[in-house]
């Protein structure tokens, strides 16, 4: 059996006076549910006394291994100097004090908690003991370091958005419209980025799947005849991140939009086949999807690239980092689109 430190028997023996002197209160004390630590103000490192079974279950020490240990010994390495700083002059103050700090439980993790210090005097004004109430904070703290995260990401989105809008804006700028056209092209651009939001928003902003995106891009194009059937869909479903989700979105506008005006839906037996399939490539798996529209008019090349174009080659490179192709074949456009795959393959 070991033997008690001397700090150890100290402390059991100034439990003892001070359980004898006030009774009724350690009993309180002992099973109130706040966590409470009394230190002997007599010795500079202020060592601890007393501890009730709620601190004891804060921390995850048992008693015995508490007693005659400074106080200090209960606050995290890197609680900070502010924070030490706050604790020493709270025991040195006749008022008392508090702060919130970083404490250390027994197994190695930390929990955040507000102190609450306050002096014990003996009957000539003398300051004896302090008596110490602990507020666990954890929660708090850690729903506070979540809201922060969620506004650096919202801060995130707004500034991609922006970036986003100001593009399409610049772009539709550079063309020789008028304003009439300028303004019909820039309300669609900006309706397929709403769409998109709404989706990403209704998936917590985690990811979204291949197939919601497209069927959030088309479904303003599948009502204008009201013939649904004019989009066929195949492939394995994939998930992809709100960045990208957003880009796929404008960059099916855009080819939608081309559609409507020129392409497969002008007529009301085109369709438009699209189907991706993965595939391994050097540089990693590669997603191939494929837009390929039949049942329109002869298709002719233009003879220069267009505003759509400019977005959907943009959307694929830029935002995200892969490649696309359109071929204007005399029987319907087909573009084919080479894509980083994303890791969950089937969502």
């Amino acid at each position: 059996m070991s033997r008690k430190s001397d700090a150890q028997t100290r402390a059991e023996a100034e439990v003892g006076e001070f359980q004898k002197g006030l009774g009724p209160f350690v009993v309180a004390g002992e099973t109130t549910r706040m966590p409470i630590v009394f230190t002997n103000a007599r010795e500079s490192e202020n060592p601890i006394i007393f501890v009730n079974d709620s601190f004891l279950s804060l921390s995850g020490h048992l008693r015995d291994e508490l007693l005659g240990k400074s106080f200090r010994s209960l606050i995290a390495e890197d609680a900070g100097p502010e924070a030490m700083s706050a604790i020493t002059t709270s025991f040195q103050r006749k008022l008392g004090g508090g702060c919130e700090v970083k404490c250390r439980h027994k197994d190695g993790r930390e929990f955040w908690a507000a102190l609450f210090i306050n002096p014990v005097f003996d009957k000539q004004g003398k300051i004896i003991q302090h008596f110490v109430s602990f507020v666990d904070l954890t929660k708090h703290m850690q729903e506070q370091a979540h809201a922060k995260m969620l506004i650096d990401e919202l801060n995130h989105r707004v500034k991609n958005i922006l970036a986003t809008v100001q593009s399409i804006i610049r772009q539709a700028l550079s063309t020789n419209a008028d304003r009439q056209t300028l303004r019909q092209v820039i309300k669609l651009r900006l309706s397929a980025l709403s769409r998109s939001h709404d989706l990403l928003t209704r998936e917590k902003w985690r990811s979204a799947s291949l197939r919601q995106i497209l069927t959030e891009s088309l479904e303003p194009f599948k009502s204008v005849d009201s013939h649904a059937d004019r989009f066929v869909i195949t492939g394995a479903d994939v998930r992809f991140p709100p960045s990208a989700a957003l880009a796929l979105g404008i960059v099916f506008n855009e080819l939608a939009t081309n559609a409507l005006k020129y392409g497969a839906l002008t007529k009301s037996g085109g369709t438009v086949h699209i189907d991706w399939r993965r595939e391994a490539a050097p540089q990693g798996p590669q997603l191939t999807l494929t837009w390929r529209e039949t049942g329109g008019p002869r298709v002719k090349t233009p003879a220069h690239r267009g505003f759509g174009t400019r977005m959907i080659e943009r959307g694929l490179s830029h935002e995200l980092n892969g490649t696309g192709h359109l071929d204007y074949r005399p029987d319907g456009l087909v573009c084919t689109m080479n894509i980083p795959a994303p890791d969950n393959q089937h969502g």
